[in-house]
């Protein structure tokens, strides 16, 4: 019986992740046609073509959309019906991540009434997403090597090990390779994640991808606010491209939905856009 309500269980939380990603998961794709995002984009395609896909370390600065090249990977490859779990490392506080990544047993800790899979689990024959890996803490590290390496977790407060089949995506926006030379992040587990490793350019390096990515946040945020906007002027096309964009493509589409939002015409101003007062 316990068994069988676990699996209840599982299939419920399984159906709300997969639902949850699926609504997250941008119609659009990624978007560019710069050298350096392109090259980015078949790495994806060949990772995910890979019948047993080792751990990948997906690298860049904050906004870049590693998570959305994750997201590619899962839904490019034969494993795409099944579960993509993510996991902010930042959010989830120290004392709660392992009981969340390896789940626990009934009466493992005082708020522990039954017992409850970990998010490797839910992600059995799917993929799981540790974003911001490098902020993870040390004492956990060990444990989490221990699940890729031999692919089996154990939950908290058990005495049985489970075994998982599940591919690991990890992201960071931190030099990892530097923190494990200084000890800060386990040498033995950034070379176990850094088996494949894919380096997302900043958007200043992508050229004339800005506008496009632009043109379509302008499409999306004005059929989501119900404006007419329908394009940019020159003088605001040339302040994009002369702009260094320090958070990437989340600030563009932060930058584009405030401009479209509070925009007259269907024309937005380089004014209107605010890089100035953004750059300062």
């Amino acid at each position: 019986a316990d068994r069988a309500r676990e699996t209840s269980l599982l299939k419920q939380e399984l159906s709300y992740y997969r639902g949850r990603e699926a609504r997250k998961i941008p119609s659009h794709g990624v978007i560019g046609e710069s050298p350096a995002i392109r090259a980015v984009i078949q790495q994806a395609h060949q990772i995910a073509a890979l019948d047993d896909t080792p751990p990948v370390l997906i690298t860049g600065e904050t906004g870049t959309g590693k998570g959305l090249i994750a997201r590619t990977i899962h839904a490019s490859g034969p494993r795409a019906s099944k579960a993509f779990i993510e996991v902010n490392c930042t959010a989830l506080p120290a004392n709660l991540m392992e009981a969340e990544l390896f789940g626990h047993e009934r009466g493992a800790f005082t708020d522990a009434k039954q017992s409850k899979i970990g998010l490797f689990e839910a992600a059995e024959h799917g993929f799981i997403f540790l974003d911001e890996i490098g902020d993870v803490e040390l004492p956990l590290q060990g444990k989490l090597l221990r699940a890729i390496e031999e692919r089996m977790v154990r939950r908290v407060g058990g005495i049985r090990d489970r075994k998982i089949d599940v591919r690991i995506l990890a992201a960071t926006n931190r030099d990892l390779e530097r923190e494990a030379q200084a000890g800060t992040f386990r040498r033995d587990l950034y070379f176990r994640l850094a088996v494949i490793l894919l380096r997302l350019p900043p958007l200043r390096e992508r050229g004339d991808d800005v506008l496009l990515l632009a043109d379509d946040f302008i499409r999306r945020y004005s059929a989501k606010y119900g404006k007419d906007v329908k394009r940019m002027s020159a003088a605001a096309r040339d302040a994009m491209l002369a702009y260094a964009w320090p958070g990437n493509v989340r600030e563009l589409s932060h930058v584009i939905e405030r401009a479209v939002l509070w925009s007259q015409g269907g024309v937005l101003e380089a004014e209107q856009l605010s890089l100035t007062k953004l750059d300062d």
